[in-house]
């Protein structure tokens, strides 16, 4: 699946729509309804509840990462911003510090556009943007900036899966490539681990209008992501039932061809060993994650990131 890359996003800027949802984005700031919580708080005036986020984004960092999918690696790195705090509350985030701690560097929106131009002119080949679903509207704000200014990247939506279906409509026709994880299966599972017991059924949600709007995952000459959706899973310790489940809807209803990458590199962190959750305070063994591609494969699906083998387990 081959295509040429042009930004979903300058087809909607002769028409004023980006600006047009940047502002009403951050005027739903106001009363927060952006993510599925729905927490009500008036970041406008700097209040924040579960995201721990005011009226500007919190970036921890931004720079060209090569060790993202090869697809969107290239050879020129992904021009990722990582973003501080996060709607998800994972207690074995492997981003700790930063998506559970009070870190980050606020960034206005110009600064913002700012880091997108830079990681554009470095010779990135897209814009990563890194637990984004809790600044939406900052985002959305700062890119009407950056395209006036030439911006010109695909939008990669690097997402932990946590997504309200007003906020996606608000990116549709502006992200190029979402890459959701997909991470539970069973509302108690997804309780226990995240303190969300709806994100089950919203993950399934979001992913179906993702690929609505991008569809299967469109690679250029290169082998470089241009459009479409990347959909990752951690194989945790102890979980293949739930693997198998989230394999099986990305086949039956998703799509056989969605590309996949079945990460491997679960380890305990965060809060797990704190007293809790002594079930996954182990790393994944290379055998869980073998019969996860087995099954992977046994459903029907056939693309994998590249990183790994394409056949015969890992």
């Amino acid at each position: 699946m081959h295509g040429t890359a042009i930004p979903s996003y300058l087809r909607l800027r002769e028409s004023g729509q980006v600006r047009e949802r940047a502002d009403a984005a951050v005027a739903g700031l106001g009363s927060c309804r952006l993510c599925p919580r729905r927490c009500g708080a008036d970041r406008l005036r700097n209040e924040s509840k579960a995201c721990r986020t005011g009226r500007f984004a919190k970036v921890s960092s931004f720079f060209p990462h090569f060790g993202e999918e090869a697809c969107l690696r290239g050879s020129k790195g992904s021009g990722t911003i990582f973003f501080a705090q996060c709607n998800l509350h994972c207690v074995f985030c492997q981003n700790y510090d930063i998506s559970h701690s009070d870190v980050g560097t606020e960034a206005e929106p110009e600064q913002l556009s700012r880091m997108m131009l830079e990681l554009q002119w470095i010779g990135c080949h897209n814009i990563n943007l890194v637990t984004p679903t809790h600044v939406v509207a900052q985002i959305l704000e700062a890119l009407v900036l950056a395209i006036d200014d030439g911006l010109r990247l695909p939008i990669v939506y690097n997402t932990g899966g946590y997504d309200s279906p007003e906020s996606l409509r608000m990116l549709d026709g502006i992200v190029d490539i979402y890459m959701p994880d997909f991470k539970f299966w069973k509302d108690p599972t997804a309780r226990l681990y995240c303190e969300c017991g709806d994100y089950p059924q919203v993950a399934r949600s979001a992913l179906k209008e993702m690929h609505r709007q991008v569809g299967d995952l469109i690679l250029d000459e290169r082998g470089i992501a241009t459009r479409g959706l990347l959909v990752r899973h951690l194989v945790m310790p102890g979980q293949l039932g739930e693997t198998r489940e989230i394999l099986r809807f990305l086949a039956d209803e998703i799509s056989r061809d969605s590309y996949v990458n079945l990460m491997d590199q679960y380890r305990p962190a965060g809060m797990v060993g704190h007293a809790f959750h002594g079930e996954i305070d182990r790393r994944v063994s290379s055998r869980e994650v073998a019969e996860a591609y087995r099954m992977a494969r046994e459903i029907g699906l056939h693309r994998f990131d590249s990183r790994y083998p394409p056949a015969g387990g890992p």
